[in-house]
């Protein structure tokens, strides 16, 4: 887990909430327990953070500080689906060591609003997928297979934090990975047997990534056009 400097009120403050939240979980970081594990008054606790739902978004992107800085850090693969297989494995191994901080972040619903450090997280996800749609290599458009995966791997890794005995099936991640895989990507691209959908989302990544000579209008037109391929 990131360390975070105690020099301030502020750091005092996501140090002691989230000790509170690995040990107890989520009931655990009340306002008052927070405050008196900080060292702080509880109206300090508002000041700095507005509320206690502005404080365990702080928490949750402690959490998450890690997990995301080996993401940024991990370098592009030659095979994009190879880097989706790993950056799965990666969002599971954090989740199951780190239950806490994960129901946190993906655990309790929020209509309407989505973490930044989610919003990150999903950032990564995506740009990996656009790489597999510019090589012909992705099913569907980016965005589509970004949720497919997400979902997926989000409800694998909290039935693995329900059933910390590991009594479960112990090649559940493993499985459901490779099936979801199989579902939005396609095998070893070759211009000979890709698929039109695949074909149709390649040239429209490559649309997005390189300059060309349409005019705006064209391309938009050409991208509708290319989508209703990639998705027809």
């Amino acid at each position: 887990m990131a360390e975070v400097k105690t020099g301030t009120t502020r750091a005092r403050i996501i140090a002691a909430a989230a000790e509170l939240l690995a040990e107890g979980g989520i009931d655990a970081v009340s306002t008052r327990a927070v405050a008196t594990a900080a060292g702080v008054q509880a109206p300090a606790l508002y000041r700095l953070f507005g509320d206690k739902q502005g404080l365990l978004d702080a928490v949750a992107a402690h959490g998450f500080e890690r997990y995301l800085a080996t993401k940024r850090e991990a370098p592009a693969g030659a095979d994009p689906v190879d880097d989706l297989r790993r950056g799965w494995d990666s969002h599971v191994e954090f989740g199951s060591t780190h239950p806490a901080f994960y129901v946190l972040m993906y655990g309790v619903p929020q209509p309407g609003r989505r973490r930044a450090a989610a919003r990150e997280a999903h950032r990564i996800l995506l740009g990996i997928l656009e790489r597999a749609a510019e090589a012909g290599r992705l099913r569907m458009p980016a965005e589509a297979a970004a949720s497919i995966v997400h979902a997926a791997a989000t409800g694998v890794t909290l039935s693995l934090i329900a059933d910390p005995s590991g009594d479960g099936d112990p090649d559940l991640s493993a499985h459901t990975r490779e099936l979801v895989l199989a579902a939005v990507t396609t095998g070893e691209r070759s211009d000979q047997d890709a698929s039109l959908s695949a074909r149709a989302l390649a040239l429209d990544m490559t649309l997005n990534r390189q300059t060309h000579p349409l005019t705006p209008a064209e391309a938009a037109l050409l991208r509708d056009w290319l989508r209703r391929l990639a998705t027809g």
